[in-house]
């Protein structure tokens, strides 16, 4: 277990950004969401990619990277042409979105509609 799976770790997280639920998929363990966590919140009432590109100013906040394609939503997998396929690490819930985060830092929201955006944040 660690730091980030104590009981006095995730309280104070939820006091700070509310209580918002990660799954994480096979083979992942919190850690590995890095900050990304931080950079979210259920109490602000702006869409994920406001919050991001607000809050991952020091990264160069949410810059939208044409081509990836969603292969599959469940489990989720990210191809780009010429790359190998990417596997989802976590992913949670923003209201209507679906915040999933792949291998190599790289974050897909999708919205209600099934159209989404891909960008790195690392």
């Amino acid at each position: 277990m660690g730091i980030a799976d104590t009981p006095e770790f995730k309280n104070m997280f939820d006091k700070v950004f509310g209580k918002m639920e990660w799954k994480l998929y096979p083979g992942a363990t919190r850690e590995m969401l890095g900050i990304l966590p931080s950079f979210l919140s259920d109490i602000d009432a702006r869409p994920a990619a406001k919050q991001i590109d607000a809050n991952y100013t020091h990264g160069g906040g949410w810059s939208p990277f044409k081509g990836h394609k969603l292969l599959n939503f469940d489990p989720p997998v990210l191809k780009y042409p010429q790359d190998p396929p990417l596997r989802a690490v976590a992913e949670t819930k923003l209201r209507d979105e679906r915040i999933i985060l792949f291998e190599s830092a790289w974050v897909t929201i999708v919205q209600k509609d099934g159209s989404y955006e891909t960008s790195r944040v690392d």
